[in-house]
């Protein structure tokens, strides 16, 4: 008995021309693709808004040059619905016109809910793979790439910084004949510095073709935005404490209480689904992006009441979950079969919870409602982009964006959608607009020192004892992982050991074992504390804390590059010293009514900085009030210290790294000999325990014979070198 494999499919190119016609900027990227495929190979982005059409682009030029030629494709992204539109795509676009040589191809799409890598055979012309299971399967991909010419395809191509993709494409590149790399890319060039640096070393023939949205909505193949908003007049910040802000800014996740809170406010519901009511024969078919299960639910059962006497009908999509009112498994096939129904009509609301962002094509959509708030310039992009398939594209002319619009007291900078409309918005920040982002960055991280030294009852002291300006930072790492954002701030006492640690990473991942994406939680515990013991100590005012570490290595073990690291100007740095502002005040002797207007006026001023960085009025007075008795002389600071007595303590008592710090010429003298000492007669050097021999010093530590712990002293014969991994193996017993 046979059953059908509808993920592994034959396909026979319709007689005649294809009726889909490209449009301009489509047949323009057609032209410079094919100069680009002149080069006997490539690594090129093809960078097409939301609505673009860059999906369709990429298979008509691959159907004529690759498939029609003989040559294989290898379609990688990561998510199931991708997958399943590039091969829809592949299927409906194959007509004679553009295939004049193949009658037939074979396509398969290979992921966790389709075929298996196993079932590849040397006759599929086209694979569309998932990521993670073409990771997990290169030996049994390599029999059908061997020696081929091979059109490997990256979509989503702004995730291919990550080791995998990297693994891909390198394995992809060595075991065939030829490979030609093409990314396919919608979202704007937003990410940090780094990332885009990155991105240019995988795709080393940079952008082959781009246009952007303005353009498009100015000919009509994208619809024109028309942007409505509805103030809620819900206040939503009375919970909202320093972690929900930290968790908002790196992770664009609602904390849970509130997310709840917004999810089952009856007013908010009632208001979202009256507004589309009041004009659905405007607002026609609408997607609603919903902030959670719960939201989505409760959004669901009221469209559907309220909608009966409209004819409205509603349904909604989410992950792969339980449903916890109906107790009911929603599955992936469940969500396809919504979607279908909303392609036909039959539905006029599709309410969803971040299923909707990336690729899928629903060209009838007329109005995307935004129930849910972002932070994030990438997903507003997405979302945004559901509803602009203009006439041109078999869309509308008009497109409906609605924003629901919550009081938060502007302590969350969300992202407002009508500023994605403006051509290459990213590149027409002001100077002023990236400090204000950069110190809005850098106050989520502040507010929580802010709220301490605020604090009458808590001990200080340890900030307290260095200048006001030594607790601004120079600037922050950008840390961006799969999971999260975060900001490492670095100071004047951490600047040099970031630096140093950063350098060293490399090694770290090494000496570790770590090749892959994921450190186990248990190695990276580790992994933490040998940084920490490496690179910092309790005299850095301010230190490092345990998280910045953390998500340091999370980025460094997915991408392999170092982060970017982003300055806060030296004149903002004097401009937010709250020991300067005092001293004005208190160098003209202000009365009471002048300190507050001069506060006032600092905090109101034209493009401040101030409360963008201070956040809270009541911290930055406080801070001021701390300075002020700092010059009033009713708090001592570093002019005179407790009176206290170290400890002598041996030279070769501490460790060699902190002779070094002490004294630079000793310390460096000593290592060196034991270098020395550890080469042979041919001039390499020899790992004292397992005798293995090196060419250089990257892969060797100096280590102590007898250890600090047991008495050993850092004196040159006490001093022996040995590879990481007998270094490792011996501190591990």
């Amino acid at each position: 008995m046979n059953g059908e494999n509808t993920n592994a499919r034959k396909v026979t190119p319709v007689n005649g021309r294809n009726p889909r016609e490209l449009y301009e900027h489509q047949e323009e990227a057609l032209k410079k693709l094919d100069v680009m495929n002149r080069k006997d190979s490539f690594r090129t982005l093809l960078v097409l808004p939301t609505g673009g059409g860059k999906t369709l682009t990429a298979v008509h030029w691959l159907l004529r040059n690759a498939v029609d030629k003989g040559k294989k494709v290898l379609w990688i992204a990561h998510r199931h619905l991708l997958l399943e539109q590039a091969a829809e795509a592949f299927k409906s676009n194959a007509f004679t016109d553009i295939m004049i040589n193949h009658t037939v191809f074979n396509y398969r799409i290979i992921s966790g809910m389709h075929d298996k890598p196993v079932h590849i055979k040397s006759t599929d012309n086209i694979v569309i793979a998932g990521k993670d299971s073409v990771v997990r399967s290169l030996d049994l991909l390599k029999k059908w790439i061997k020696e081929e010419e091979v059109f490997l395809v990256i979509d989503e191509a702004h995730h291919a910084v990550a080791k995998s993709y990297k693994k891909i494409i390198k394995f992809v590149e060595d075991n065939t004949k030829t490979m030609k790399l093409l990314g396919l890319t919608a979202t704007p060039f937003r990410t940090a510095e780094d990332e885009q640096g990155a991105l240019r070393t995988v795709f080393t023939d940079d952008i082959v073709y781009k246009t952007d949205l303005d353009t498009l909505i100015k000919k009509g193949i994208l619809a024109t935005p028309v942007f409505g908003f509805y103030n809620t007049n819900l206040q939503f910040t009375e919970h909202l404490g320093i972690e929900a802000l930290k968790s908002i800014e790196n992770f664009d996740t609602l904390p849970e209480n509130i997310a709840d809170d917004i999810a089952n406010s009856k007013e908010r519901n009632s208001l979202i689904v009256s507004k589309y009511l009041e004009n659905y024969e405007k607002y026609g078919p609408t997607i609603v992006f919903a902030l959670n299960r719960t939201h989505a639910i409760a959004l669901n059962a009221l469209f559907n009441e309220k909608g009966k006497k409209y004819g409205v009908k509603s349904e909604y999509i989410i992950s792969s979950v339980r449903d916890s009112v109906t107790g009911i498994t929603i599955s992936n096939a469940d969500n396809e079969r919504k979607i279908e129904m909303y392609r036909k009509g039959e539905i006029q609301v599709l309410i969803n919870v971040n299923i909707l962002t990336e690729g899928t094509d629903l060209p009838k959509t007329h109005t995307v409602f935004l129930t849910r708030p972002t932070v994030s310039t990438v997903l507003m992009t997405q979302m945004v982009g559901r509803a602009l398939r203009g006439l041109k594209a078999q869309g509308t002319k008009d497109a409906h964006i609605v924003s629901f619009v919550d009081d938060w007291n502007n302590k969350i900078a969300w992202v407002n959608p009508v500023t994605l409309t403006e051509s290459e918005y990213h590149e027409k920040e002001t100077e002023h607009e990236k400090r204000q982002y950069i110190a809005r960055l850098i106050a989520i991280s502040k507010l929580e020192e802010f709220a301490l030294m605020a604090d009458s009852s808590v001990d200080t002291s340890a900030l307290d004892s260095i200048a006001s300006i030594e607790r601004i930072p120079l600037g922050m790492y950008l840390i961006s992982t799969f999971e999260c954002n975060h900001q490492i701030l670095v100071y004047n006492s951490t600047e040099k050991a970031y630096r140093s640690l950063i350098g060293d990473l490399p090694n770290i991942m090494e000496h570790y074992g770590i090749e892959g994406e994921v450190i186990s939680d248990e190695l990276l515990e580790e992994m933490i504390a040998y940084c920490f013991e490496n690179y910092f100590d309790d005299n850095m005012i301010p230190s490092c804390n345990r998280k910045d570490i953390e998500y340091l290595l999370k980025f460094f073990a997915q991408k392999a590059i170092d982060p970017n690291f982003v300055t806060l100007d030296e004149m903002d740095r004097k401009y937010l010293d709250v020991s300067q502002i005092a001293k004005k005040i208190y160098d003209e002797d202000m009365r009471r009514s002048e300190i507050n207007d001069y506060i006032r006026n600092l905090w109101e001023g034209d493009g401040s900085l101030i409360p963008v960085y201070y956040s809270n009025q009541y911290f930055f007075k406080k801070l001021i009030d701390l300075e002020l008795d700092k010059l009033d002389g009713d708090i001592e600071v570093s002019v005179s210290v407790p009176q206290s007595e170290a400890e002598l303590r041996r030279i070769e008592e501490y460790p060699l790294q902190k002779i070094i710090e002490l004294y630079p010429a000793y310390g460096l003298e000593i290592k060196e000999d034991a270098y020395s000492n550890a080469r042979n007669s041919d001039g390499k050097y020899v790992c004292a325990n397992c005798r293995e021999e090196f060419d250089t010093r990257k892969y060797l530590q100096v280590d102590h014979i007898i250890p600090m712990a047991k008495g050993g002293l850092t004196v040159r014969e006490n001093l022996q070198i040995l590879c990481r991994t007998c270094n490792m193996r011996k501190s591990d017993k």
